[in-house]
Formats: structure tokens, C-alpha cells, sequence
């Protein structure tokens, strides 16, 4: 199945909740690579569409704290998805999944996480978005990278402290270069990485023209990277279509506006759900967002894979998918 008539299969979803109740949600949307070029191949520029969407911090909801496993599962049940994922490192040296610095606004506990061993923090439970406490514990960078084999793609946004030499270790570690992604601020971390292994991938913001000649002159190829384009719509589509002359892929995120709006208003309006639709019509391949079960419903229909990919995204098998809200 071509992409444009994936497209053409693709319906939007005018009543879909922000989160669907996980026994009612089937089994999980798995994206299963066991191989680095795999991974290349996903963020390949072909003009096929993937139903994938990248989920801002895990995509957390009610009752699904941000940066918690059982989230990603909750995830999983409603898409195909990248988990965006944020590291900090405990007072003995262990790398965690927490955006913030301080614990305060997503756990039971008080203070800068890094006065915290593991084993304090493992005492903790984890807060929803809406100040609900969860059952839910603060998992550890060794914890997701398991977890995740043959469900889904992380991407590691490693933070101030933990460094993109560390997060190479840690990915050669468990041998995941097929389904994890490192975040790179700048030029330096994309040549450090590639330097140390070439086979693992990256998200590289490419906003501008300037950035855009600085990786050119880099010497990583093109195929090592999706490029991240704006937290707003692109306004220089020439260098979308720059990108993807070269065969790579390109990301946005609407955790900043549309979905805001989309929190907002609950369900999606014809006219909201249209703006989520013109990113991919400007060349954004894969969207990042706070909302990835509503937004996926927005953009793709629950069969919406195509043919050449059906190998790697594991669809829940008919007799567990419901038909929707």
C-alpha cells in the first residue's frame, strides 16, 4: 500500500477521549526492529507514511504519570509510538527516567533528585499530571531500555548531567542500537556520537538553514538522523523538502500549541484536528506530542500500515482491537 493511499484510508476521530481506560485498550502496538539499518529504514524519507506518532515524555494522562512504564504501555494500547524519555542521575550513580530536577511537582518526595539514591527514590510514587498519586515508581534508563525490545523506540533526552558518551555506553550496554535514539543539542554531541558508534541514531533539531549547513558539514551521514524542525508549523518548507532530498525524515511538536488546544476542548473540532493534518501535509513525518493516543486517532486509522511494514509494526491481532470510542 502506497502512502498516499494510506493517507486516503486515514480518518479523523471527532470523539476520541485524551485516554481510554487500559481494559478496555487491547494489547500493545509494537514496533519490533532487531537491527540498527531497521531503525535507519524507519526514519528514511520515502513518502510512505508510518502511523507512528513520537510521545512527548512518555505520554502521560490521567492516572499515567510522565516517564513511567506503565504510561508507555498505556501508550502502546492506543499506537504505534517513539517514547521520548528524560534522564537524570541519582546521588550513586544510577541513571533514572525524571524531567525534572527537583522531585516536587511529579512524586511524593521533596528536593533536587540528585541528594537521592535509588533506593530513596524507589520509596516514592510517581504523581499524575493532575496532582493524583499513582502506584507507580520511578523507573531506571536499564529498566525502560528492557522493557521497550520489540515494543517501541526511545529517544534519551540525557538532560545537563548525564552525558551523550554515558548514553552511548548504556545503549552498547544492552546492545539496543535497532530501538534507541539519542537527543542532540548540538554539533559536537552529533559527531561525539558517531564517532563512538555509528550505527546509533539520532534526533537532530534542524530548524533553520544555518543548522542545516552545519550537519551537512559534519560528516554524519544523513540516514543517522530524523530532524526535529520546530515545537511550531515549519515556516521554511524549502528546508523541509531540503531534508528530505536527502532521505531523511523530519519531526515536529504541537505539545506547545495544538495540544493544548486539544486538552482544552476534549475532543477534537474539525477545524483543530484539519491543523494536526497540515503538518503532514507541509512534510512533518512524524509528529511529537503530549497526546499521542488522541492525536494518533486524529491522523491515522486503526489499520493504516503499510504493506512493506507489516513485518515490523505488530498490529493487536483482530480479536483484541476494538473498534474504537
Amino acid at each position: 500500500m502506497s502512502g498516499e493511499n494510506c493517507l486516503l484510508l486515514c480518518f479523523i476521530v471527532l470523539a476520541m477521549p485524551l485516554a481510554i481506560p487500559a481494559e478496555d485498550a487491547g494489547s500493545l502496538h509494537r514496533i519490533q526492529l532487531d537491527d540498527p539499518g531497521e531503525l535507519r529504514e524507519v526514519f528514511s524519507y520515502t513518502g510512505t507514511r508510518l502511523p507512528i506518532v513520537s510521545a512527548h515524555r512518555g505520554g502521560p494522562v490521567t492516572g499515567f504519570p510522565e516517564n513511567c512504564i506503565e504510561t508507555f504501555e498505556n501508550t502502546l494500547k492506543h499506537t504505534f509510538s517513539i517514547l521520548e524519555i528524560d534522564l537524570q542521575y541519582t546521588r550513586d550513580g544510577h541513571i533514572v527516567l525524571h524531567h525534572d530536577e527537583a522531585l516536587d511537582r511529579t512524586t511524593t518526595g521533596t528536593g533536587p533528585l540528585k541528594e537521592k539514591t535509588l533506593a530513596e527514590l524507589k520509596q516514592l510514587h510517581l504523581v499524575d499530571r493532575e496532582g493524583a498519586v499513582t502506584d507507580y515508581r520511578i523507573p531506571t534508563l536499564d529498566d525502560a531500555i528492557t522493557w521497550a525490545r520489540g515494543k517501541a523506540i526511545l529517544i534519551l533526552d540525557r538532560k545537563r548531567t548525564v552525558t551523550v558518551e554515558t548514553c552511548v555506553e548504556v545503549i552498547q550496554k544492552h546492545r539496543s542500537q535497532a530501538f534507541v535514539m539519542i537527543m542532540a543539542y548540538s554539533m559536537d554531541d552529533v559527531k561525539t556520537v558517531h564517532q563512538l558508534d555509528p550505527d546509533i541514531m539520532m534526533e537532530v533539531f534542524m530548524g533553520t538553514r544555518e543548522r542545516f549547513e552545519q550537519f551537512e558539514s559534519s560528516g554524519v551521514p544523513w540516514n543517522r538522523i530524523v530532524a526535529f524542525i520546530s515545537h511550531q508549523p515549519p515556516d521554511d518548507l524549502d528546508l523541509v523538502q531540503s531534508i528530505h532530498d536527502l532521505g531523511t525524515s523530519t519531526m515536529a511538536g504541537t505539545s506547545r500549541y495544538l495540544d493544548r488546544e486539544l486538552k482544552a476542548a476534549g475532543t477534537p473540532s474539525p477545524e483543530l484536528a484539519e491543523r494536526y493534518h497540515q503538518l503532514l501535509r507541509d512534510g512533518i513525518d512524524f509528529i511529537e506530542t503530549d497526546l499521542p493516543g488522541a492525536v494518533a486517532g486524529i491522523l491515522f486509522s486503526d489499520n493504516c500500515i503499510p504493506d512493506e511494514w507489516s513485518a515490523f509494526l505488530k498490529h493487536p491481532s483482530a480479536d483484541q482491537r476494538k473498534a474504537g470510542p
